[in-house]
């Protein structure tokens, strides 16, 4: 029976962990969002730092394996991994990821204690999500501000980001629970205060800054396993080069990530009678691009990149690369020694730099290729210096997983953040075009090849989120942290 009780906390730390999954597309039931923490807080609320960690890390394991299962897709799939290989790695994925959690609640355990502890946990929660959008260059995947983008919460999105979402998702969460277990309503106060602002809140921040103009994005729905044959070169790029002539009215045309898989110089022949049919119209398309090393004369850099070309061409470079899909750490070790560490294209580097609005034909375009568009600050930089947001994938790396309903709920949050269209283009789905208020408009089957047709509005003007970023909110959760950890010492002081 002790055993029995000691195994219980963690086990239902695990699933918790799992649950949160629900909260985010494809199920979107931002409930679960609320439980997941909730119960989270319930079994850390009286653990000693020894239990904690074991327990955050289990919630962890949890939240990243139900969450983020897609990876074996990927992996198996596409990386050609044996089925005990495959699960594996994405066990060791899952669980190096849970260790943060594992910091979070130790540091929690440590530290806070009291009736104020709970204060501590949200802070610590809030700060190791941030942690996540850079340690290690980053994994921005799972706020749990996306589970309410399609609830009227959605309305602080543009004030205060996915980061504020979560805030107050936690705030709800924990301060309800310690409400009940304190009988006193005080700590469900805040939230309760910051809900009812949050509803009070302008639904658009931004206006429209030119003409809407009719856009067109290519679906082509090339297998992933024959996009990077040369035999099939001609008749992919063949392809969308019809179903653009197809569609003459379109102002802007998006073909997807590595949409032309080879470096333009080889396919230029092909390309010209399409571009001098264009006009004043743009299209817009991934593709690999290289250059010369600058440190080095005897090498080249590779980039994933997106290019204009028409009237206006011109180059945006990835700024945030995939590891193992879009480059190798430790290469010199791991090259080789599976086939999922020679994936194709996985040989990127970094552009050297910054990285401006890319023009199209009058506008400017932020851009965002595939994972990039998870990262809000990144989005936020290039988003406010643009009229529309375009970001392109190749979400074939998922199969029909989760992945590819939470990679197009990440876009539709920063439509929602940055007050501006998004125009998503993949090459087998999920193709959309979403209005400021994170809507979708218009939308392609996944799995079909198609050309998506629609209306988009160039839109000008800075949403508050745009203004001050992550900022207030990273500061407020430190000076939390700092105050609770100053009434820690004196209290120790008064003790002795």
């Amino acid at each position: 029976m002790h055993r029995l009780k000691t195994l219980l906390p963690g086990l239902a730390a695990l699933l918790c962990g799992a649950s949160a999954s629900l909260a985010f597309a494809p199920f979107s039931l931002p409930l679960f969002a609320i439980l997941s923490v909730a119960g989270l807080w319930l079994v850390l609320r009286e653990a000693s730092p020894g239990q904690a960690i074991r327990r955050g890390w289990l919630y962890g394991l949890g939240f990243f394996g139900a969450g983020t299962s897609w990876v074996y897709v990927s992996i198996h799939t596409y990386g050609n991994a044996p089925v005990p290989l495959a699960a594996g790695l994405t066990f060791l994925f899952c669980a190096a990821l849970a260790l943060l959690f594992a910091g979070q609640a130790w540091a929690g355990a440590r530290w806070f204690r009291g009736k104020s502890a709970w204060i501590g946990f949200i802070a610590l929660w809030w700060l190791f999500e941030w942690l996540r959008s850079w340690f290690l260059t980053g994994f921005p995947w799972l706020y749990l501000g996306y589970a309410w983008t399609d609830s009227p919460l959605r309305a602080l999105a543009p004030v205060a980001g996915v980061w504020g979402l979560t805030f107050l998702t936690l705030l709800v969460a924990v301060g309800t629970v310690e409400s009940f277990l304190q009988r006193r309503i005080r700590p469900i106060l805040p939230a309760t205060l910051l809900v009812a602002l949050t509803l009070l809140l302008p639904s658009q921040w931004t206006l429209q800054s030119g003409d809407t103009f009719k856009a067109a994005v290519m679906q082509p729905n090339v297998p992933q396993l024959e996009k990077w044959n040369p035999q099939r070169r001609d008749e992919i790029l063949n392809q969308l080069i019809e179903m653009t002539r197809a569609h003459p009215e379109a102002e802007l045309i998006v073909w997807p990530e590595n949409a032309i898989p080879a470096f333009y110089y080889q396919v230029a022949d092909q390309m010209q009678p399409l571009l001098s049919e264009l006009g004043s119209r743009t299209l817009l398309t991934g593709l690999p691009t290289t250059e010369p090393d600058p440190d080095d004369a005897q090498r080249r850099l590779y980039h994933n990149s997106v290019a204009a070309l028409g009237n206006t061409p011109g180059v945006y470079n990835k700024q945030r690369l995939v590891p193992f899909g879009e480059y190798v750490p430790l290469e010199s070790v791991l090259r080789g020694l599976i086939e999922f560490f020679n994936l194709p294209m996985s040989s990127f580097s970094l552009p050297r730099q910054p990285q401006g609005p890319l023009q199209a034909g009058p506008y400017e375009l932020g851009v965002a290729i595939c994972y990039e568009i998870a990262y809000p600050e990144l989005v936020r930089e290039s988003g406010q210096l643009s009229d529309i947001l375009l970001t392109v994938s190749n979400d074939t790396w998922f199969g029909r997983s989760i992945g590819p309903d939470q990679h197009l709920q990440m876009a539709r949050m920063r439509a929602l953040e940055n007050g501006r269209w998004v125009m998503r283009g993949t090459n087998n789905g999920i193709t959309a075009l979403i209005d400021p208020q994170g809507q979708i408009t218009a939308q392609l089957p996944v799995d079909e090849a198609g050309v998506l047709t629609g209306e988009v509005t160039p839109m000008q003007g800075r949403t508050p989120y745009q203004m001050t970023g992550v900022y207030p909110l990273l500061m407020l959760n430190l000076l939390l942290l700092a105050g609770l950890l100053v009434c820690r010492i004196r209290a120790a002081q008064k003790h002795h």
